[in-house]
């Protein structure tokens, strides 16, 4: 009897819920979308269409993401969190010079992905606590490459990583022109050739 009753229990019990693993993916899935439309549309893309594209229903990206302002936070802080992996990836495959220049143009990306949540977070209480949480991730990366690129020899120990950084942020945050982005990438070969030793 208890048998009969358990199997009847188990076959009127409602479906199990989705492990969390799928739950996280298709967290980082909406991310992913959400980059590529801010990036495309600006800060002002349509949520249901990343929903749409993430293949997920709307209702599941507001579970993860109840606000625009949390999905763009999200999407800063992946960004971020890809930038360290990344620069750390290119420094165990690449010559110290080359991934030197590569964590740079990745970093511009970073840029653009950053210029375009902070005008949508402009005002708002957590968008400095966003940034200054993340700035020491983002120094600590690049400086790394910077000094496997200096021990190398390639590029001179008296240049300032922080120096490179301020130029190619000045260029991302206060160029008015449409093509800041080229601007900011030849910027990067002018300052690697110039910290080259004499």
């Amino acid at each position: 009897m208890d048998i009969e009753i358990t199997s009847e229990i188990a076959e009127n019990a409602p479906s199990i819920r989705k492990p969390r693993s799928d739950g996280q993916r298709n967290r980082d899935r909406i991310i992913q979308i959400a980059k590529v439309a801010f990036s495309e549309n600006g800060a002002g893309a349509s949520l249901d269409d990343i929903a749409k594209k993430a293949g997920v229903g709307a209702g599941t990206l507001y579970r993860h993401f109840p606000s625009r302002e949390a999905l763009l936070e999200a999407v800063y802080r992946a960004e971020v969190k890809n930038l360290a992996i990344t620069a750390e990836q290119l420094s165990q495959r690449l010559t110290p010079g080359d991934a030197l220049r590569e964590c740079l143009l990745l970093f511009i990306e970073h840029l653009a992905t950053k210029k375009i949540v902070a005008a949508a977070l402009n005002g708002l209480v957590s968008s400095s606590q966003v940034f200054e949480e993340n700035l020491p991730k983002v120094r600590e990366a690049v400086t790394l490459i910077y000094e496997r690129a200096i021990n190398a020899g390639e590029i001179r120990p008296d240049v300032n990583p922080m120096d490179h950084i301020r130029a190619i942020i000045g260029v991302t945050f206060f160029g008015d022109s449409d093509d800041w982005k080229e601007c900011a990438i030849r910027l990067v070969d002018i300052l690697i050739k110039g910290s080259r030793p004499l």
